[in-house]
């Protein structure tokens, strides 16, 4: 892949050879991102499990506490009370069967984050092939299917990020804007990273987190030590 000027001049400022620690490498990213725009920053954790075994998924959700920097739309699948409720806790678009027409005849998915109450799923899981490949679809790991809709609403839009493995064993997720700056993204960061710790499945063998990086929308890979959170762990136990 042929990079462009700025990117090439930003790889010059990492060592790929080095595992920096956590708050350099996110120093490291927020100096590469050059951009005209306000780069995301994402984390990018390769876990040494098999995710084609059922027993060795790695999925969850966790809240950022300094948010993702992103305005969240939420869309909700309730009826009556929750409807109501879904409203009030500031869902972008609240609805049942009209809902999901409207996602699978007009191709509506003007939403980040997708909420359903329990009693819905046998209507959403019509949207299964929709909506499962974009990630999309409501679950009761990610909390996104619950009778607490308000509150799924108001943890959505206050940063609550789902993350889960990819074909490759790989997390990725979102921790910020680079205009947040070290400390804000590395508070992120280490909400992140304590949460896949904690859900490492125990069916594991050998190593759990095999490498770690994170990089801006536009900037160079910047490999970071996961020393710290897995020490954390074991002296927690």
């Amino acid at each position: 892949m042929k990079h462009g000027k700025k990117y090439v001049d930003s790889a010059k400022l990492v060592d790929k050879t080095k595992v920096y620690d956590p708050s350099e490498a996110l120093e490291l990213s927020i100096k590469t991102a050059t951009a005209k725009f306000d780069e995301t920053v994402e984390a990018h954790i390769r876990l040494g499990v098999d995710s084609r075994h059922a027993d060795q998924q790695v999925r969850g959700a966790v809240i950022l506490p300094n948010g993702t920097g992103k305005t969240v739309r939420v869309a909700v699948f309730a009826k009556g009370d929750n409807a109501k409720a879904a409203e009030a806790a500031g869902a972008d678009v609240v609805g049942a069967e009209d809902l999901v027409q409207r996602i699978t005849g007009e191709g509506f998915l003007d939403f980040d984050v997708a909420i359903a109450t329990p009693d819905m799923m046998g209507l959403v899981g019509r949207l299964g092939k929709v909506l499962g490949p974009r990630g999309l679809m409501p679950s009761p790991k990610a909390g996104t299917v619950t009778p607490d809709v308000a509150r799924a609403v108001n943890e959505a839009k206050a940063g609550k990020i789902e993350y889960r493995l990819d074909k490759t064993n790989i997390i990725h997720c979102p921790i910020g804007k680079a205009s947040f700056g070290a400390d804000k993204l590395l508070e992120n960061l280490d909400a992140l990273m304590e949460a896949i710790v904690k859900a490492k499945p125990a069916a594991t063998k050998g190593q759990y987190i095999k490498s770690c990086t994170v990089a801006s929308t536009m900037g160079p890979g910047v490999r970071f030590a996961a020393n710290k959170y897995l020490a954390a762990t074991s002296e927690a136990k």
